[in-house]
């Protein structure tokens, strides 16, 4: 709905690239006040120029959200400019994939340091903010949470987490009506996806073109995705169309989830 998300603030982790950058773009063609967080100055400020062309100016903040010193830090600057927040989206997370005997406990712990801990950390700091304006929550996970594979076990097993997470916690939002939702985008072309096929290709000895190649006619996807498409069902699921959605997970992959849902 036009205007719905005018003077909204919506806060969005891992903003600068990929699927975050056009979440952060489609919230605010819809006039949101957006909050960009990421660990680059320089890729938020690339973001911030390219979305503010379309929308309000962002609010960058840039920090290593691994660690709770940066999510506190967030969170106070936009408690402090706006004292509101009406949508979190927890974006942020690089887990690597590879062979499973070459992957040590570091990158385990990198991985669920970003993805998973961050989640927690910032959902935990900008609640309150979220039930004063009976906001939104909406985690981007990925496909690896239902569907485990063996060059990508890091993954799989923090975006299981985060899912876990995220069910539970619409529980709470139930109670406290704020909406959480989780969305698990597919193969979708991003600078991060580039950089898993390179390491997979590694892991199993083959090239990132046959990877791509094989991705698509295994699957049997029309083609990739694209950020826009995960960005379009985030609008949704923060609009007051989708209030009695909560608790869900939706797969924006091409209809590549296997089983029944």
């Amino acid at each position: 709905m036009a205007g719905e998300f005018d003077g909204k603030i919506v806060v969005i982790s891992g903003a600068s690239r990929g699927i975050g950058r056009g979440i952060a773009l489609a919230f605010a063609r819809e006039g949101a006040q957006t909050v960009l967080a990421s660990s680059s100055e320089q890729n938020l400020a690339a973001a911030a120029k390219a979305i503010a062309a379309e929308g309000p100016q962002p609010l960058t903040v840039a920090g290593d959200l691994r660690e709770l010193e940066a999510c506190e830090q967030l969170f106070k600057r936009v408690n402090e400019r706006f004292q509101r927040c009406d949508v979190l989206v927890n974006n942020a997370g690089a887990t690597r994939a590879g062979a499973f005997l070459e992957l040590p406990d570091a990158v385990w712990l990198d991985g669920f340091a970003l993805k998973f801990f961050g989640c927690v950390r910032l959902t935990r700091l900008f609640w309150p903010l979220l039930k004063a304006s009976q906001g939104s929550v909406v985690n981007i996970v990925g496909g690896a949470a239902r569907t485990p594979d063996a060059e990508f076990l890091i993954g799989g097993a923090v975006n299981a987490a985060v899912a876990n997470f995220s069910k539970g916690l619409s529980k709470l939002g139930n109670r406290d009506n704020v909406n959480v939702n989780v969305i698990h985008p597919g193969n979708t072309d991003t600078e991060r996806q580039d950089e898993l096929r390179r390491q997979r290709a590694a892991a199993l000895g083959r090239t990132v073109d046959e990877l791509r190649a094989e991705a698509l006619t295994k699957s049997n996807m029309r083609r990739f995705g694209k950020p826009e498409d995960v960005a379009a069902l985030a609008l949704f699921l923060c609009s007051e169309r989708a209030r009695h959605v909560q608790g869900t997970a939706i797969a924006v992959d091409g209809g590549t989830t296997p089983g029944h849902y």
